[in-house]
């Protein structure tokens, strides 16, 4: 047992019990009365000879109620705990989910409430230091949030009011689910300060509580020792629809034609009926019935496959808008009923291919929707840049190949070789008999581009920027990345296409339409590429220190500052819908953040997780407490016996 606040519990009674018993000593006044008799009067003679000074107190059943009521009283203030858990004291990291699926409602508010609420119970639960246990700390704890990234919102303390306000200020995101940096974070925390002989610590290591719904996007990536990880699953309905997947664009036939296609998935056990529709700038256009089949069954290996069913709009305009596609089925997550598309006026792209003479990439260039493209060898590009004289290039894209330019303009670059020079990128060395070992397939660039063949046998490694953004590596460098300088773009490919075996891959083709789309639109005024949540916001086109304001779901008219390269840069935006950014003197930018994740939209809520190989079941029933209050139950007591005193005080007062 530990006591809380025994000191209190001390004073207060050095000051009340000397009075209590002084109350029984004291003579009482009463009025004189002659009577004839005092035969009747005896209880009343024994009572006065009882309150007489100096006299040896009587046996008296109230006062030892009245005492025994007393002590109680004081034993509760004392705050006495009677912990559950022996052994000495522990650390412990609790981590919140705070992803997209913890909005789901199947729990009555939502699952990031109830992740709350039982981690506030634990903490409460923690044992605390006693008065009397010398040397001997109580339990410590930190708090994490995550969700694309976690968030320390309290490091190790056992102030018990300073975790529970950490765990208060954790709010819902619409972000996906990432648990690895997470517990990396909580691993470097919950490591032992104190080390024995060998390095060996001399405590037991943190141990770590998950709070979650399970719906994990890298749960494939984690690892954990065994008993090292306490998972409390949240959530009950598994009973989602959601837009998936979700593409807007116009007609290169007709561009005042905007075709729209979407996803829909359904996360339920049962087929579902609903009605989409199509908006336009906040006005329905459009909307159709559609029938989704029910999730596959699901097995030992996997929960079943979500049923799908596609879905394609049309409509006829010309302006700049805003698309949004959504279901009017009423489920447990509102997150992923709705996504949107930004949409702008129609343009014929002209690009301009800086060459030496290379057959391969004019042809992969003509293959892509240009309207104007234009080829130059050196010479003649260096006249027309230098008559510029570094101001906006007039082309949307201008891909130089193996050829380092002297002049170059603001604009929206693709460069093959050796990178040119002012953009903060050195070439350190040349490097031969490389390939691709990794590369981001979910960036515009190389969306469904496959890379994984690709071999150079001559390359460039690149010494980049701290800010710089790497698309591809080779097994000894970066393979594509993207500077922003000067408030231009520049995607660096370090070799010579013809010195690899890309010109017998159909991605070449790809890569240069998808290459020339993304640069394209990042130059337009007013085009931002579409994120998902999480992602950062990169604006270029500014001058430096250029002031704006970002809207949007989450922000209000949140003040930013563009960087000495002209860059708007944004962490991140972490909730669905339309972003706007307004600049001075400038047309306000729009851009779409979606979720369309099927991961987070299946919010089935799963009773064990498995990292890697090793398998950790849910709790089952509440969260367990370590130590247990016992002054409820002693007020309690002091009530019964206030209650057993009044009564024997009415039945004496009777006789």
């Amino acid at each position: 047992m530990e006591w809380l606040t025994p000191l209190i519990a001390v004073y207060a009674a050095a000051i009340v019990l000397p009075l209590f018993v002084l109350l029984y000593f004291l003579k009482l006044r009463r009025r004189e009365q002659i009577i004839s008799s005092t035969l009747l009067w005896k209880r009343a003679v024994q009572d006065l000879q009882v309150n007489a000074p100096f006299q040896r107190i009587r046996r008296n059943i109230l006062f030892f109620l009245q005492l025994l009521m007393f002590l109680a009283m004081l034993v509760a203030i004392a705050q006495p705990v009677l912990s559950l858990i022996g052994g000495p004291s522990r650390r412990y990291v609790i981590l919140i989910d705070r992803s997209a699926s913890m909005n789901a409602t199947d729990t009555g508010t939502n699952r990031l409430d109830e992740a709350k609420k039982e981690a506030k119970t634990f903490v409460e639960s923690m044992r605390d230091s006693s008065f009397f246990s010398v040397g001997e700390s109580g339990d410590q704890a930190m708090v994490i949030a995550f969700d694309n990234r976690p968030k320390v919102m309290c490091s190790f303390t056992s102030n018990k009011r300073q975790l529970i306000a950490a765990i208060d200020m954790i709010t819902a995101t619409d972000g996906r689910s990432f648990l690895a940096e997470a517990v990396t974070v909580a691993k470097a925390f919950a490591q032992s300060v104190t080390t024995e002989a060998n390095n060996r610590s001399a405590e037991e290591p943190g141990k770590l509580l998950l709070f979650s719904d399970g719906c994990i996007e890298d749960i494939d990536d984690i690892a954990v020792g065994k008993e090292e990880l306490s998972f409390y699953s949240i959530g009950k309905s598994g009973e989602n629809v959601a837009v998936t997947a979700m593409k807007a664009r116009r007609s290169y036939e007709t561009p005042e034609k905007v075709e729209i296609f979407a996803t829909l998935s359904n996360f339920s056990k049962q087929e579902i009926s609903t009605d989409v529709q199509l908006s336009l700038n906040g006005n329905v256009q459009a909307v159709k019935a559609v029938r989704i089949p029910p999730r596959e069954a699901a097995d030992a290996n996997n929960k079943g496959r979500a049923g799908n069913v596609a879905i394609d709009f049309s409509l006829s305009y010309g302006e700049r808008g805003v698309i949004e596609v959504r279901h009017l089925y009423k489920d447990k997550l509102a997150t992923d009923d709705a996504s949107w598309s930004v949409i702008f006026p129609p343009q014929k792209l002209s690009v301009l291919l800086v060459t030496g003479g290379n057959a391969i990439l004019e042809s992969a260039l003509r293959a892509c929707p240009i309207a104007n493209l234009k080829v130059s060898n050196p010479g003649e590009y260096e006249s027309a840049a230098k008559a510029l004289a570094g101001a906006q290039q007039a082309y949307d894209v201008i891909i130089i190949d193996n050829y380092i330019p002297q002049n170059l303009g603001r604009g929206r670059y693709i460069i093959f070789g050796r990178p040119p020079g002012g953009i903060d990128v050195t070439a350190a060395e040349e490097l031969k008999d490389q390939v691709i070992i990794d590369w981001r397939a979910r960036h515009p660039v190389l969306n469904y581009v496959n890379l994984e063949n690709l071999f150079a046998a001559q390359c460039i490694k690149m010494n980049l920027p701290r800010d710089s953004e790497v698309l591809a590596e080779f097994n000894e460098g970066a393979a594509m990345a993207m500077v922003r300088r000067n408030a231009s773009i520049y995607l660096l490919v370090p070799f010579d296409i013809l010195q690899t075996n890309w010109p017998f891959d159909s991605g070449l083709v790809l890569f240069c339409y998808n290459a020339v789309e993304f640069l394209a639109e990042e130059g337009a005024t007013g085009r931002i590429s579409e994120l998902q949540t999480g992602q950062a916001l990169i604006v270029d086109g500014f001058t430096p220190e250029t002031e704006a304001k970002i809207s949007g779901p989450s922000l209000d008219e949140k003040e930013v500052k563009a960087g000495s390269s002209g860059s708007i840069i944004f962490d991140s935006v972490d909730r669905v819908g339309i972003y706007s950014l307004n600049a001075s003197g400038q047309v306000p930018r729009y851009f779409a953040v979606n979720l369309l994740d099927n991961r987070e939209s299946d919010i089935e809520a799963v009773g064990e997780i498995s990292l890697s190989g090793e398998v950790v079941k849910a709790q089952q029933g509440d969260v367990r407490r370590a130590n247990f209050p016992a002054w409820p139950f002693l007020t309690g007591i002091v009530l019964c016996i206030a209650i057993l005193e009044w009564l024997i005080y009415n039945m004496k007062v009777r006789i």
